[in-house]
């Protein structure tokens, strides 16, 4: 019963524009992926004004990775922290694949798989998690959470 339950629900979704992968201009996931846009824009010309722009000042970015021991490692830094280490890397880029993106009122979730090259060579994959929320300004991202692997990336 429970199975068929899980089955029977669907989330309703606007759909995507064939050949895009983006959400249509004009919908509401479409204005979610702006701050999502504008951060990943900030991280490849290391603009720190538009990087806190595009965030809330009480948020965090918190790094996930695996330690070469297997334990988990955790990093969590308050976004003015984060921007301040933006710097100039020469060709670094990240690509952010097709997002999930769920809303609710004035909350919204982006799930999205993500590659790092550098001049075309990946350095780092996974997937980022943005928390994002709707103020009297528009959205904006409170929080993200990302895992980071170096091994089995591609561009």
């Amino acid at each position: 019963m429970i199975l068929l339950m899980l089955l029977a629900q669907t989330t309703p979704v606007a759909p995507i524009v064939k050949g895009t992968a983006l959400p249509p201009s004009g919908t509401e996931e479409a204005q979610v992926m702006v701050p999502v846009d504008a951060l990943l824009r900030a991280i490849e010309t290391n603009d720190r004004a538009a990087a806190l722009a595009a965030t809330l000042p009480e948020g965090t970015i918190t790094a996930t990775r695996t330690a070469p021991d297997g334990a988990p490692q955790r990093r969590t830094l308050r976004w003015a922290e984060w921007a301040a280490q933006l710097t100039p890397e020469q060709g670094l880029v990240e690509k952010q694949g097709v997002p999930a993106i769920e809303i609710d009122d004035n909350a919204a979730m982006v799930w999205a798989p993500y590659t790092v090259t550098v001049s075309g060579k990946p350095v780092q994959c996974g997937y980022n998690l943005f928390d994002v929320v709707r103020g009297a300004t528009g959205w904006k991202i409170l929080n993200v959470t990302y895992s980071a692997r170096t091994e089995g990336c591609t561009s």
